[in-house]
């Protein structure tokens, strides 16, 4: 499986598994143009993929949070190409704490502005660049707590709240871009062990029936989906609960 003519944008790609996805899909030769809030995170992965080889990959700093920086990054990556085939909506700040008053105003607001008025915003800019595209494709990481009536996570209400608004705009950009060929695909995945993509671990940890989600499976799908022919639109990707 190869992705050499796909220019992917990823966010929050400076830890965790928006580094993983950035590592994996430059491999497979996608051109990336990963961010994160802070640009040294960015700069960070973005070295360490050049590092093995493979130089088609920019960095940037974006506060998913703030409007104007989610601008300037869509503005720097048209600097770079007048198209964009993959956007994938990874940013969201995780807040923990089944009591609602374990969370300041502050952390309340920045959870769901991340998660929530990012991941619209994001989409909202980088349209243009996926429209000039022959292949456009949007992947949101939402997580199994933006399905009606989960519970069984220890995120804070707030941290709900946001991946419910994600799931809930996905669902309606799926059905009013698809006249412009634009799939919109979700995935609800519950906690996940994301092992370093660059560790021997990464090729050999079991992935049998009674185990832990892992990272590996989670960017297989997003392959899966996107390398469908242009008729299958892959709405979202449901996953049980071990």
């Amino acid at each position: 499986m190869r992705l050499a003519d796909h220019r992917v944008v990823i966010t929050a790609a400076g830890r965790d598994f928006g580094r993983t996805l950035a590592i994996r899909l430059a491999e497979l030769g996608a051109e990336v143009f990963l961010s994160a809030r802070r640009l040294d995170a960015a700069e960070r992965v973005r070295d360490e993929i050049r590092g093995r080889g493979h130089e088609r990959v920019h960095a940037f700093g974006c506060d998913l949070t703030d409007p104007a920086s989610i601008r300037a990054f869509a503005s720097g990556v048209e600097r770079h190409t007048d198209h964009v085939d993959l956007l994938v909506n990874n940013g969201s700040r995780w807040l923990d704490g089944p009591d609602l008053l374990s969370a300041t105003d502050d952390d309340v607001v920045d959870t769901v502005a991340s998660g929530a008025t990012g991941t619209v915003l994001t989409v909202k800019n980088f349209l243009p660049l996926l429209l000039n595209s022959d292949k456009p494709d949007v992947v949101t990481m939402v997580s199994a707590c933006g399905t009606a009536g989960h519970d069984r996570s220890d995120a804070h209400a707030a941290f709900y709240a946001a991946k419910s608004a994600q799931a809930g705009f996905a669902e309606i950009l799926s059905k009013r871009l698809r006249p412009q060929g634009v799939r919109v695909m979700s995935l609800y995945p519950p906690d996940f062990d994301n092992g370093d993509p660059l560790s021997e671990e990464w090729g050999t940890t079991r992935r049998t029936s009674g185990s832990t989600l892992t990272a590996h499976s989670l960017v297989e799908c997003i392959l899966f989906a996107v390398t469908q022919p242009r008729d299958c639109f892959i709405k979202a990707f449901h996953f049980e609960q071990g």
